[in-house]
């Protein structure tokens, strides 16, 4: 083997599995907000937290212990907790150790009165709110390029479909709205869960409280002071009004609810863009030594919108489990809770980041095949004409009925030789010839322009009303560059 225990030319271990969110699509900023140091060094400011507010509410502790605690917030000895975690069989328990031993004199006072998930939770809590922070920075900025693409070609006339048969026709910017709009709802959606956030507070082993009842010989306006206290120190004006052991795992259902409105709209726009990709109408971005196909050489497949929709996949089927979750946490608290958490929250803001950073790099860089799609339109234009022909020879004092029969001929005649023949749409030359039309001008119905309605001021108004607000909402935190990792 050209390896040494393990490990690779590379530096990594390429014997242990290593999850494809973190080292091939979730970005740096993520992975790091949900590693064990950041979630380690929560808990120990945390820790410091309640210490400086039941100091401030008259327990015996003194300003050396603080100040002990805050020199030693991040630089966690991670081996001797792993050796205590192993030692103990409880992870809160082994770290709580490994803060005593870098804090000495902080020993007795650490961790007083509380339980565990007055530490876990809180700190879940203050996760998610950076994680909401930073994918709701990333729709903006999906937002912000989709509604830039809209403009662009918000004159650029082109099929659009229902049951995806040709329809009524629309502009491409007209389409790029539509997309953008379900991400402005996941938006709003997200804003309002950070806004609504609350801590689950600082309540012990049951919700009870008792613990802090007892440490203020049975004071309850301090002890009802405290968890606020704790929670003006970690940015938090609101906690839970009552909890169990845990707060309330709807909470995560909803939360991890709104990730998964955000993957099906990521998934219709991904899979929108692989529809047109296959009708050469638009391509996602295309490296220049790109590899396509291993065996086909001229393939430009659309890996990123496929990377999405399976990441989306993977992200709506996330959802259920915490909704399963919170139906099963009997009483105060089940322990199941913690296995599935543990692995839900984290990959769920992982598989949306990534869904993003690919979505917005695509945006930026989708390329729009105008000849393609004006060839497509005008093999399908004739037969979407035809209410105005009709219209037109009807002023020109011809009869309806009579008028509307020949039209359902022609037209079912030149459908026969476009789909049976593989031919041209000849439905434009049979009536040019049918002297029923003899004094109707059929090319000026021909403009398709005349079919798509208000498009362009709808993604003028949209991006007047709807875009430029969230843009001066996320003013300076656009255009951030997005670097994929594969």
């Amino acid at each position: 083997m050209s390896q040494t225990n393990g490990m690779g030319g590379g530096g990594g271990n390429y014997n242990v599995y290593e999850s494809p969110l973190v080292a091939r699509n979730a970005s740096p900023e993520m992975v790091a907000l949900f590693s064990p140091q950041r979630k380690h060094s929560t808990w120990r400011r945390i820790w410091l937290a309640l210490a400086e507010a039941e100091k401030s509410l008259g327990l015996p502790i003194t300003d050396q212990q603080l100040a002990e605690m805050k020199a030693h917030l991040d630089d966690i000895d991670f081996d001797y907790a792993a050796k205590e975690e192993a030692r103990v069989r409880h992870d809160v328990m082994a770290h709580l150790h490994t803060f005593a031993k870098a804090a000495p004199s902080a020993k007795p006072i650490l961790h007083l009165g509380a339980t565990s998930m007055d530490i876990v939770d809180n700190t879940d809590v203050l996760l998610a709110r950076d994680a909401m922070a930073l994918v709701a920075q990333k729709m903006a900025n999906l937002i912000d390029a989709l509604g830039h693409f809209a403009l662009r070609y918000r004159d650029l006339p082109c099929l659009a479909y229902t049951h995806l048969q040709p329809a009524q026709p629309t502009t491409v910017g007209k389409r790029a709205v539509l997309w953008a709009y379900d991400f402005v709802l996941c938006l709003a959606d997200i804003e309002l869960k950070l806004q609504t956030l609350m801590l689950r507070g600082i309540k012990g082993t049951t919700g009870t409280q008792a613990s802090f009842l007892e440490l203020f010989e049975g004071d309850h306006e301090k002890v009802r002071k405290l968890e606020f206290a704790v929670a003006e120190r970690l940015g938090f004006a609101r906690v839970h009004p009552v909890s169990g052991q845990t707060y309330s795992r709807i909470v995560d259902a909803q939360m991890i609810g709104s990730l998964g409105a955000l993957a099906a709209a990521a998934h219709k726009l991904a899979i929108d863009v692989r529809v047109l990709s296959s009708f050469k109408e638009i391509d996602e971005p295309f490296e220049e030594e790109q590899v396509g196909s291993s065996a086909m050489a001229y393939k430009r497949n659309p890996t990123l919108t496929e990377r999405v929709t399976g990441l989306s996949r993977f992200l709506m089927n996330l959802v259920g489990n915490p909704l399963q979750t919170a139906a099963e946490q009997i009483f105060e608290r089940t322990l199941d809770d913690s296995s599935n958490k543990r692995i839900t929250i984290p990959e769920a803001f992982l598989t949306a980041d990534a869904i993003l950073d690919i979505l917005i790099h695509v945006s930026r860089g989708l390329v729009v095949n105008q000849a393609v799609i004006r060839q497509r339109l005008e093999a399908e234009l004739p037969f979407m004409a035809t209410e105005n022909i009709l219209m037109a020879a009807v002023k020109a004092g011809g009869d309806r009925q009579d008028l509307h029969e020949r039209i359902r001929r022609h037209s079912q005649e030149a459908a026969k030789r476009v789909k049976q023949e593989g031919k041209s749409n000849d439905l434009l030359a049979r009536l040019q010839t049918d002297s029923a039309f003899a004094s109707t001008d059929v090319t000026k119905a021909l403009d398709p322009m005349l079919y798509v309605g208000r498009s362009s001021q709808q993604v003028d108004e949209f991006t007047k009303t709807i875009l430029d607000p969230i843009r001066q909402r996320y003013s300076g935190k656009l255009q951030r560059k997005v670097q994929l990792k594969v």
